[in-house]
């Protein structure tokens, strides 16, 4: 079966940290870009982060930039978003896809993955 899979959500305190997980199963990850999203309430989804499928160049919105990183181990068909300097406006559900759109201060970024596949989410909450 063709998914992805988050996991390392939670519940954390301001200005605590927490690492997500994107672990793709019945496909190959590594042929993909791969973006972050997050979805608040109320909100409309935004792009978070990017990881082109070499690993060699990645973006962020501003919003995080600076505070999270995005990695990946191809060999475990995984992508990381480490997230540091949590707040409480990055609560939200976070999901991955093997497509990217980032806005930030130098534009907008885009990649579409010739497979689309999104997981289903995990939850991040920074709450004291």
């Amino acid at each position: 079966q063709v998914q992805l899979v988050e996991s390392g959500g939670g519940l954390v305190q301001p200005g605590g940290s927490l690492r997500l997980s994107c672990v793709a199963s019945g496909f190959s990850l590594e042929q993909y870009a791969v973006g972050w999203f997050r979805q608040a309430p109320g909100e409309e989804r935004e792009g978070v982060s990017c990881i082109t499928a070499s690993g060699d160049y990645k973006t962020y919105n501003d919003f995080v930039k600076g505070r999270f990183t995005v990695s990946r181990d191809n060999a475990k068909n995984t992508v990381h978003l480490q997230m540091d300097s949590l707040r409480p406006e990055d609560t939200a559900i976070y999901t991955c896809a093997t497509e990217c759109k980032i806005k930030n201060s130098l534009g907008t970024y885009e990649v579409t993955g010739s497979r689309i596949v999104w997981g289903q989410g995990t939850q991040v909450t920074a709450s004291s």
